[in-house]
Protein backbone atom coordinates (compact mmCIF):
# COMPACT_ATOMS: atom_id res chain seq x y z
CA UNK A 1 0.00 0.00 0.00
CA UNK A 2 1.47 3.38 -1.08
CA UNK A 3 1.13 6.62 0.86
CA UNK A 4 -0.37 9.47 -1.20
CA UNK A 5 2.07 12.27 -1.90
CA UNK A 6 1.79 15.95 -2.73
CA UNK A 7 3.05 17.31 -6.11
CA UNK A 8 6.31 18.41 -4.48
CA UNK A 9 6.97 14.86 -3.28
CA UNK A 10 5.86 15.30 0.32
CA UNK A 11 3.42 13.04 2.06
CA UNK A 12 -0.21 14.08 2.46
CA UNK A 13 -0.90 15.11 6.06
CA UNK A 14 -3.61 13.08 7.86
CA UNK A 15 -7.15 14.48 7.65
CA UNK A 16 -8.32 16.47 10.66
CA UNK A 17 -11.86 17.25 11.74
CA UNK A 18 -13.25 20.64 10.88
CA UNK A 19 -12.85 23.22 13.69
CA UNK A 20 -16.59 23.32 14.35
CA UNK A 21 -16.93 19.50 14.57
CA UNK A 22 -16.40 18.11 18.09
CA UNK A 23 -14.16 15.10 18.32
CA UNK A 24 -15.21 11.92 20.14
CA UNK A 25 -13.24 13.04 23.20
CA UNK A 26 -14.99 16.42 23.41
CA UNK A 27 -18.57 15.36 22.65
CA UNK A 28 -20.88 15.62 25.71
CA UNK A 29 -21.91 12.29 27.17
CA UNK A 30 -24.90 11.54 29.42
CA UNK A 31 -25.89 15.18 29.38
CA UNK A 32 -29.25 15.85 31.05
CA UNK A 33 -31.83 17.00 28.54
CA UNK A 34 -34.49 17.50 31.21
CA UNK A 35 -33.62 19.14 34.57
CA UNK A 36 -33.11 16.58 37.33
CA UNK A 37 -36.02 15.93 39.69
CA UNK A 38 -36.06 16.72 43.41
CA UNK A 39 -37.37 14.28 46.00
CA UNK A 40 -39.04 15.35 49.25
CA UNK A 41 -39.25 12.91 52.13
CA UNK A 42 -39.99 13.83 55.76
CA UNK A 43 -39.38 17.50 54.97
CA UNK A 44 -35.92 16.93 53.48
CA UNK A 45 -35.02 17.48 49.84
CA UNK A 46 -32.76 15.21 47.80
CA UNK A 47 -31.44 16.05 44.35
CA UNK A 48 -31.01 13.37 41.71
CA UNK A 49 -27.65 13.16 39.97
CA UNK A 50 -28.31 12.94 36.20
CA UNK A 51 -25.09 10.95 35.72
CA UNK A 52 -26.26 7.87 37.64
CA UNK A 53 -29.42 6.14 38.91
CA UNK A 54 -30.88 7.36 42.22
CA UNK A 55 -32.12 4.59 44.53
CA UNK A 56 -34.67 4.61 47.35
CA UNK A 57 -35.01 1.96 50.03
CA UNK A 58 -33.55 0.60 53.26
CA UNK A 59 -29.92 0.84 52.06
CA UNK A 60 -29.94 3.30 49.18
CA UNK A 61 -29.18 6.89 48.17
CA UNK A 62 -32.35 7.88 50.02
CA UNK A 63 -32.66 5.76 53.17
CA UNK A 64 -36.36 5.59 53.97
CA UNK A 65 -36.30 3.41 57.08
CA UNK A 66 -34.60 0.40 58.64
CA UNK A 67 -37.89 -1.50 58.39
CA UNK A 68 -36.94 -5.16 57.71
CA UNK A 69 -40.04 -5.54 55.51
CA UNK A 70 -38.67 -2.85 53.18
CA UNK A 71 -36.37 -3.74 50.30
CA UNK A 72 -32.77 -2.56 50.51
CA UNK A 73 -33.31 -0.92 47.14
CA UNK A 74 -36.94 -0.62 46.20
CA UNK A 75 -37.20 2.32 43.79
CA UNK A 76 -34.86 3.78 41.22
CA UNK A 77 -35.00 7.03 39.27
CA UNK A 78 -32.96 7.46 36.12
CA UNK A 79 -33.08 9.26 32.82
CA UNK A 80 -33.43 7.47 29.49
CA UNK A 81 -33.47 9.35 26.17
CA UNK A 82 -34.27 12.59 27.96
CA UNK A 83 -37.19 11.13 29.93
CA UNK A 84 -37.07 10.57 33.70
CA UNK A 85 -38.40 7.16 34.71
CA UNK A 86 -39.39 5.66 38.06
CA UNK A 87 -38.58 1.94 38.37
CA UNK A 88 -39.84 -0.52 40.97
CA UNK A 89 -36.73 -2.67 41.37
CA UNK A 90 -38.04 -4.58 44.39
CA UNK A 91 -39.36 -8.12 44.27
CA UNK A 92 -42.44 -8.08 46.53
CA UNK A 93 -43.88 -4.62 47.22
CA UNK A 94 -46.03 -2.58 44.87
CA UNK A 95 -46.17 1.21 44.75
CA UNK A 96 -49.00 3.67 44.21
CA UNK A 97 -48.03 6.59 41.95
CA UNK A 98 -50.30 9.57 41.30
CA UNK A 99 -50.27 13.19 40.23
CA UNK A 100 -50.39 15.88 42.92
CA UNK A 101 -54.17 16.24 42.65
CA UNK A 102 -54.81 12.51 42.86
CA UNK A 103 -56.72 12.49 39.57
CA UNK A 104 -54.41 10.03 37.81
CA UNK A 105 -53.11 6.91 39.51
CA UNK A 106 -50.90 3.97 38.60
CA UNK A 107 -50.10 0.83 40.53
CA UNK A 108 -46.44 0.07 39.93
CA UNK A 109 -45.76 -3.62 40.46
CA UNK A 110 -42.27 -5.09 41.00
CA UNK A 111 -40.29 -4.88 37.78
CA UNK A 112 -42.47 -2.08 36.41
CA UNK A 113 -41.53 1.43 35.36
CA UNK A 114 -43.41 4.66 34.74
CA UNK A 115 -42.37 8.02 33.22
CA UNK A 116 -42.36 11.09 35.45
CA UNK A 117 -44.36 13.65 33.49
CA UNK A 118 -46.00 15.89 36.11
CA UNK A 119 -44.59 18.77 38.09
CA UNK A 120 -45.35 16.89 41.31
CA UNK A 121 -45.77 13.13 41.63
CA UNK A 122 -46.85 11.40 44.85
CA UNK A 123 -45.42 7.97 45.64
CA UNK A 124 -47.00 5.87 48.41
CA UNK A 125 -46.11 2.34 49.48
CA UNK A 126 -46.41 0.09 52.51
CA UNK A 127 -43.97 -2.33 54.12
CA UNK A 128 -45.41 -4.35 56.95
CA UNK A 129 -47.75 -2.14 58.95
CA UNK A 130 -45.97 1.08 57.96
CA UNK A 131 -46.95 3.35 55.08
CA UNK A 132 -44.48 5.72 53.42
CA UNK A 133 -45.09 8.73 51.22
CA UNK A 134 -42.66 10.83 49.22
CA UNK A 135 -43.01 13.50 46.56
CA UNK A 136 -41.04 13.84 43.32
CA UNK A 137 -40.83 17.33 41.81
CA UNK A 138 -39.90 17.80 38.16
CA UNK A 139 -38.70 21.37 37.38
CA UNK A 140 -39.76 21.27 33.71
CA UNK A 141 -42.64 18.80 33.42
CA UNK A 142 -43.78 17.82 29.92
CA UNK A 143 -47.45 17.84 31.01
CA UNK A 144 -49.52 20.42 32.84
CA UNK A 145 -52.30 19.48 35.23
CA UNK A 146 -55.85 20.78 34.91
CA UNK A 147 -58.53 20.90 37.59
CA UNK A 148 -61.78 19.12 36.69
CA UNK A 149 -65.15 20.54 37.58
CA UNK A 150 -66.76 19.35 40.81
CA UNK A 151 -69.54 16.78 40.54
CA UNK A 152 -72.53 16.90 42.83
CA UNK A 153 -74.40 13.83 43.98
CA UNK A 154 -77.43 13.55 46.24
CA UNK A 155 -77.56 11.03 49.05
CA UNK A 156 -73.93 10.01 48.95
CA UNK A 157 -70.60 11.77 48.83
CA UNK A 158 -68.89 11.45 45.47
CA UNK A 159 -65.12 11.30 45.89
CA UNK A 160 -62.87 10.54 42.98
CA UNK A 161 -64.61 7.89 40.91
CA UNK A 162 -66.77 6.23 43.58
CA UNK A 163 -69.70 7.23 45.76
CA UNK A 164 -69.41 6.36 49.45
CA UNK A 165 -71.88 6.56 52.28
CA UNK A 166 -71.00 8.75 55.25
CA UNK A 167 -70.06 5.74 57.38
CA UNK A 168 -67.82 4.34 54.65
CA UNK A 169 -66.08 7.68 54.32
CA UNK A 170 -65.55 7.86 58.09
CA UNK A 171 -64.01 4.40 58.02
CA UNK A 172 -61.47 5.45 55.38
CA UNK A 173 -60.63 8.65 57.27
CA UNK A 174 -60.06 6.71 60.50
CA UNK A 175 -57.74 4.22 58.80
CA UNK A 176 -55.79 7.00 57.06
CA UNK A 177 -55.75 9.37 60.07
CA UNK A 178 -52.10 8.84 61.11
CA UNK A 179 -50.96 9.47 57.54
CA UNK A 180 -53.15 12.54 57.19
CA UNK A 181 -51.89 14.10 60.43
CA UNK A 182 -48.21 14.00 59.51
CA UNK A 183 -46.63 17.22 58.28
CA UNK A 184 -45.72 16.82 54.64
CA UNK A 185 -44.49 13.52 53.31
CA UNK A 186 -43.30 10.89 55.70
CA UNK A 187 -44.06 7.68 57.57
CA UNK A 188 -47.02 6.51 59.62
CA UNK A 189 -48.43 3.34 61.12
CA UNK A 190 -51.74 2.01 59.83
CA UNK A 191 -54.16 1.59 62.76
CA UNK A 192 -55.58 -1.83 63.50
CA UNK A 193 -59.28 -2.48 63.01
CA UNK A 194 -59.76 -2.27 66.79
CA UNK A 195 -57.99 1.09 67.02
CA UNK A 196 -59.98 2.54 64.14
CA UNK A 197 -63.25 1.22 65.56
CA UNK A 198 -62.49 2.75 68.96
CA UNK A 199 -61.69 6.07 67.27
CA UNK A 200 -65.15 6.10 65.70
CA UNK A 201 -66.94 4.75 68.77
CA UNK A 202 -68.12 1.68 66.82
CA UNK A 203 -68.19 -1.92 67.86
CA UNK A 204 -65.55 -4.06 66.20
CA UNK A 205 -68.34 -6.14 64.61
CA UNK A 206 -69.81 -3.09 62.92
CA UNK A 207 -66.41 -1.91 61.77
CA UNK A 208 -65.37 -5.25 60.30
CA UNK A 209 -68.40 -5.33 57.98
CA UNK A 210 -67.54 -2.08 56.22
CA UNK A 211 -63.99 -2.40 54.81
CA UNK A 212 -65.08 -5.22 52.51
CA UNK A 213 -67.82 -3.00 51.05
CA UNK A 214 -65.36 -0.16 50.38
CA UNK A 215 -62.79 -2.53 48.88
CA UNK A 216 -65.44 -4.09 46.64
CA UNK A 217 -66.47 -0.66 45.34
CA UNK A 218 -62.89 0.26 44.54
CA UNK A 219 -62.19 -3.12 42.98
CA UNK A 220 -65.16 -2.69 40.63
CA UNK A 221 -63.69 0.51 39.20
CA UNK A 222 -60.33 -1.14 38.60
CA UNK A 223 -58.29 -0.37 41.73
CA UNK A 224 -55.85 -3.26 42.04
CA UNK A 225 -54.64 -5.04 45.15
CA UNK A 226 -57.93 -5.02 47.09
CA UNK A 227 -59.08 -8.57 46.39
CA UNK A 228 -58.02 -11.49 48.55
CA UNK A 229 -59.01 -13.84 51.29
CA UNK A 230 -59.28 -13.16 55.02
CA UNK A 231 -55.58 -13.75 55.60
CA UNK A 232 -54.46 -11.23 53.01
CA UNK A 233 -56.97 -8.62 54.17
CA UNK A 234 -55.55 -8.30 57.67
CA UNK A 235 -52.48 -6.45 56.42
CA UNK A 236 -52.23 -6.12 52.66
CA UNK A 237 -55.74 -4.91 51.90
CA UNK A 238 -55.75 -2.34 54.69
CA UNK A 239 -52.38 -1.02 53.55
CA UNK A 240 -53.51 -0.91 49.92
CA UNK A 241 -56.74 0.91 50.88
CA UNK A 242 -54.78 3.57 52.77
CA UNK A 243 -52.29 3.92 49.89
CA UNK A 244 -55.10 4.50 47.42
CA UNK A 245 -56.96 6.91 49.69
CA UNK A 246 -53.85 9.05 50.23
CA UNK A 247 -52.49 8.96 46.69
CA UNK A 248 -55.80 9.81 45.01
CA UNK A 249 -56.98 12.30 47.67
CA UNK A 250 -59.94 10.09 48.38
CA UNK A 251 -59.66 11.65 51.84
CA UNK A 252 -57.58 14.66 52.85
CA UNK A 253 -56.44 16.41 55.99
CA UNK A 254 -59.49 18.66 55.74
CA UNK A 255 -61.68 15.64 56.50
CA UNK A 256 -60.12 14.96 59.91
CA UNK A 257 -62.59 17.14 61.90
CA UNK A 258 -65.33 14.72 60.84
CA UNK A 259 -63.85 12.13 63.21
CA UNK A 260 -64.61 14.35 66.21
CA UNK A 261 -68.26 14.90 65.35
CA UNK A 262 -70.88 12.76 67.14
CA UNK A 263 -71.68 9.59 65.20
CA UNK A 264 -74.77 7.45 65.53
Amino acid sequence: MTTPQTPDGGRTPPARPAPDTPSAETRPTNRSITPAPLIEFCGEWHEVDPARPFTIGREADLVVDDNPFLHRRMLEIRQTAGVWLLYNIGSRLSVTVSDAGGRLQSWLAPGGRIPLVFGATTVVFSAGSTTYELSIRLPSPPFEESTPAAVADDGTTTIGAIAMTDSQRLLVIAMAEPMLRRDGTGVSEIPTNRQAADRLGWTITRFNRKPDNVCDKLDRIGVRGLRGGPRSYAMNRRARLVEHAIATRLVTRDDLPLLDLPHD
